[in-house]
This record gives structure tokens, sequence and C-alpha cells, in this order.
């Protein structure tokens, strides 16, 4: 298991990090877009993960040229249902948390997530780890969301600690980035547990 030792906070990406949710967000994601007659792009969704759905919804719009065809809320009340009411049959949490039960009590520990703060707790309490975890911070409580670095900022003063000081472990490129933008050392759990990130990798 990774060594974290030389950190004071642990913080960590959910869907596709924590838990295994990739088959829940594309079925989630497709019914979505067929809904509201956008395009389905496999590659482009992929290179989206991790991004908020408001911001996706504007995203695919912008790069398949097709415009929403109702308000950006609407579809994304859609799609958040969708993720709640799937939620139970699709996710589970990864061998990663096991290191996250390792730590609890130990090292202060934070999610950051793409995910909207409500959902993100939802699916971690459906795992059974929420509890693990000192604060969940979602993409409605910073003003710029991954691949920014406010996510990643805010648990690092969530938790106390100096971003320096802490380690993320992502899955997601975008993710990534947002982690080292926030000075924080970033784990890409794709290359150091293995991990697949099987969203969207069909056309």
């Amino acid at each position: 298991m990774f060594d974290v030792t030389p950190f004071r906070g642990l913080v960590f990406d959910m869907d596709g990090t924590l838990v295994e949710s990739g088959p829940l967000h594309e079925i989630a994601w497709r019914e979505t877009l067929a809904k509201y007659n956008l395009p389905v792009n496999a590659r482009l969704m992929h290179s989206l993960a991790g991004v908020p759905t408001r911001e996706t919804l504007l995203r695919v719009a912008a790069e398949t040229g097709h415009p929403l065809s109702a308000p950006v809320e609407e579809m994304n009340a859609f799609k958040e249902a969708l993720v709640a009411d799937l939620a139970p049959r699709y996710v589970k949490a990864t061998p990663l948390a096991e290191l996250a039960r390792q730590q609890f009590g130990v090292l202060p520990m934070a999610v950051g997530t793409g995910a909207y703060t409500a959902e993100a707790r939802g699916i971690l309490k459906h795992c059974g780890i929420l509890s693990l975890f000192d604060i969940v911070v979602g993409a409605d409580q910073v003003t710029h969301p991954k691949p920014a670095a406010d996510t990643f900022l805010a648990c690092a003063a969530h938790l106390g600690c100096e971003p320096g000081d802490c380690v993320v472990f992502e899955d997601a490129d975008l993710g990534l980035e947002a982690a080292r933008a926030a000075g924080m050392t970033a784990v890409d759990v794709r290359t150091e547990f293995q991990f697949i990130n099987d969203y969207f990798l069909a056309g």
C-alpha cells in the first residue's frame, strides 16, 4: 500500500478513485444526452471525467455544435436524479478505501470531487465509507471546480494542512492537473494501483 507517512493530510477524489462508478455515470449520461437530443461522443465524455455536470453539458454543446434544448439546470437535475436512483445498483468502494480505513483517526482526510456535495455524500454513505472523512468538498462548494485548484485547496484548508503537506489520489487527468495546481503531491491511481477508468471507453 502507498506510504503516506511523509504527509499531514490525505485527499481523495471520489469517482474512479474511492468508488467504482464508471458504469453508473455512463448510463446516467447516455440517458440524459438521449433525452435532450445531444450526441454521445465517448472520447469527449471520457476526457471530461471529473468535470461537474453543468460544465460537462456546456462543453458537450460547444464541442459538438448542438445547442442545449433545455435550461442547463433542468438537464443537471435530470442527470443527478438518475444518479441517485441508480447508485445503489452500480457503485461500490474500491480497494483504496482500505487505505482510508487504515488512516482513520491517524491522519485527517478529505474527499474532493467534481460531483455535487449531496450526491457525493450519498454515494459514500452507500459504500459505507462516508464516516471516514473529515470533509467532503463538492463542485458546488467552490467557485472554480476541477481542473482549477479550488477544490483541493478547500480540502487542505478544512483539514488545517498546508497544500504542500497533502497528497491527492486521483484517476482523471483533469483532477491530477488540479492537484498539481494546488501544489500537492498527485498520485495517479491508474498507475500506482492499476485502477482502470472504465468511463466511456466504448464508442
